[in-house]
């Protein structure tokens, strides 16, 4: 079963770039999701839109599972800069 969570960002200078559509910027929702293989992967979306997007290079195996939490928390403080 997947492990999800989520947290809403405002992407800084530059954006967030992803593997399917390159650089989103502005008001985005970050997903970070643990497969049952232990593989963490990171994705956006435009805030309330349908379309998740993988981020580039947001792909790691995890030694823990239990590591998901800090994954996601460091992963929302690099993204998130809504003061540039």
């Amino acid at each position: 079963m997947t492990e999800q969570r989520t947290a809403d960002i405002v992407a800084g200078p530059g954006g967030v770039m992803t593997d399917e559509v390159g650089v989103v910027t502005g008001d985005l929702t970050l997903r970070t999701e643990l497969d049952d293989a232990g593989q963490v992967t990171l994705y956006v979306q435009y805030r309330e839109a349908d379309e998740w997007y993988a981020v580039t290079g947001g792909r790691a195996k995890l030694a823990d599972p239990r590591d998901v939490d800090a994954v996601h928390a460091i992963a929302t403080g690099l993204l998130n800069r809504p003061e540039g």
